[in-house]
């Protein structure tokens, strides 16, 4: 049987004994790879066995973010690192899985008729590393953390309709809003709202102190992070398999790629998409694929020139050839974008709407239109933005040079690039995980003064629809007014997004898990509660 074919059976292997998929299912995936009916029969026997969650281990995972400058805080989280980090340790109100929103922290949630006030019932007998019980308060701390006049939290403008945080009879928290959200739990399940411990005014984040599966032992920024599991975890036997956890910023896919060949890691996020096809015949390696809502983008600071003209936003969204960039950069794993961010996976994608497409002639228009013959540009360009992004910045460079437009690729070091390039350098490549709701996307990064509006973007149509969308109950109306806000992004944003793209990760064939979320990348930054060693 060759190697791709036991990949296979070993990864239905792992769903079946995760209770993921039915004996049937198994059997007729099992017997479409190849596989008899009387060898599918015992293999799936003996993958129920073999596959069920054990204990024990120490699960060693290299991330490709990371930077020196991360915190602890949570409402300055900024990278996959510690959004792997953050639920390694921490807890929320809900949590997305593969099924949609679940209860966490919140035993249940329950909403007004017009959706402006939402009751959270607070889980009982829950216990923070440190010892304390989690009450309402800690929930209360934990969400005014992002709220304060001085917070520059991410979350911030996703709490801006908050107009107050109360609890009532002792164990329900009680959130108004300035207007109806019917997507609200999902955007309190946002992974800067980790729910910490009260302290004073406000939470105690520098202890480390969650009430997550793990307990931080150590933290080194940019570096690595150490983790036990926590005996007393709400969760288990269920959740949190592993005894220790180490986290490792391997920001170089190279050196991520060898460091699981050679047995020092035991997954690994964002596969290097060039040579994937090399490490899944890699005995040992299983290369594991989701569809989620990531997506790359290339965001124009709009408050800057000459990003400040709609038409030179334009030219250069008719500069990139998208098709080339998905074949190049992403090796097809993906679907090229519209220039907006509202993938095929959201339940309002505008699959309506003309796909722009490579056109040099309407390249060379806007530029006219902007009262220009040629453009020169400097394009900011690290891996830290993605695997590839270097590569993608020169590709465009070439796409746009017969139009007159010359790019200049401004090779941007790893190490901080999303604290000293990302929404400081005028124009830049950049990597979004997606958001599970349209309004949770529309409002982290491009509602006016949103703290990661990195196109700092301000359009008067599109956050009075923002407003209006939230609240509406009507779904063919909501409908009609998402769609109009993903084409005004399209066509009078300033960001370009070329590419949505698959999450591509790959893991020890150790590993054991259940179905994969697609929310973010590697299980919806879940692999560390939700693996185990098979």
């Amino acid at each position: 049987m060759r190697h791709t074919t036991r990949q296979k059976l070993s990864s239905l292997a792992a769903e079946a004994g995760a209770g993921a998929i039915s004996r049937r299912q198994f059997m007729a995936r099992a017997a479409a790879l190849g596989a008899g009916s009387v060898l599918s029969s015992g293999l799936f026997a003996q993958a129920v066995q073999a596959a069920m969650p054990k204990q024990g281990g120490k699960f060693r995972v290299g991330v490709a973010h990371g930077s020196t400058t991360d915190s602890l805080d949570p409402a300055t989280f900024e990278n996959g690192y510690m959004a792997v980090l953050n639920v390694t340790k921490n807890n929320h109100l809900a949590e997305v899985t593969v099924d949609g929103l679940e209860p966490e922290l919140a035993e249940s949630w329950e909403a007004s008729a017009d959706a402006a006030t939402w009751r959270f019932k607070i889980r009982q007998g829950v216990e923070f590393h440190n010892g304390k019980t989690l009450d309402a308060n800690d929930v209360v701390a934990s969400i005014n953390h992002h709220r304060h006049e001085d917070s520059k939290s991410a979350a911030k403008a996703l709490l801006k309709p908050v107009t107050d945080v109360s609890i009532e009879g002792g164990d329900t928290v009680v959130v108004s809003l300035d207007g109806g959200n019917a997507d609200f739990p999902y955007i309190i399940s946002d992974y800067h709202i980790a729910i910490l411990p009260a302290d004073g005014d406000g939470i105690d984040w520098q202890s480390g102190a969650g009430c997550g599966g793990y307990r931080l032992d150590d933290f080194e920024p940019g570096v690595r992070s150490g983790f036990t599991r926590f005996e007393n975890y709400w969760k288990a036997p269920h959740r949190a398999h592993f005894d220790e956890v180490e986290l490792l910023s391997i920001v170089d896919v190279a050196a991520r790629t060898n460091a699981l060949q050679t047995g020092e890691i035991d997954a690994m996020d964002r596969c290097d998409l060039k040579t994937v096809h090399l490490l899944a015949k890699t005995p040992g390696i299983v290369v594991e694929e989701t569809t989620g809502t990531g997506h790359y983008s290339i965001p124009m600071r709009t408050d800057t020139a000459p990003f400040d003209n709609n038409d030179v936003r334009l030219a250069l969204k008719y500069a990139l050839d998208r098709e080339a960039l998905l074949k190049t950069v992403l090796r097809g794993h993906g679907t090229v974008g519209n220039d907006h961010p509202i993938s095929p996976a959201n339940h309002f994608h505008a699959s309506e709407l003309p796909q722009r497409t490579y056109d040099p002639d309407k390249a060379k228009f806007h530029l006219q239109q902007a009262g220009l013959s040629s453009l020169s540009v400097d394009l900011s360009a690290a891996d830290a933005a993605f695997a590839g992004a270097v590569d993608a910045a020169v590709l465009y460079k070439e796409h746009a040079a017969p139009i007159g437009i010359d790019i200049n690729v401004v090779r941007e070091p790893n190490d901080g690039y999303w604290s000293n390039v990302w929404m400081n350098k005028p124009w830049g490549m950049c990597y979004w995980g997606g958001r599970p709701t349209e309004d949770w996307m529309f409002s982290t990064a491009y509602a006016a003064g949103a703290a990661w509006n990195d196109s700092f973007w301000d359009h008067e149509r599109f956050n009075k629809l923002l407003l209006l969308a939230r609240a509406e109950l009507d779904q063919a109306l909501r409908r009609e007014m998402y769609v109009e806000m993903q084409a005004i992004v399209s066509n009078e944003g300033g960001v370009v997004v070329p590419l949505f793209n698959n999450y591509v990760f790959a893991t020890s064939d150790k590993i054991g898990h259940g179905e994969l979320a697609g929310n973010w990348d590697l299980d919806g930054s879940k692999l560390t509660e939700r693996w185990w060693f098979a």
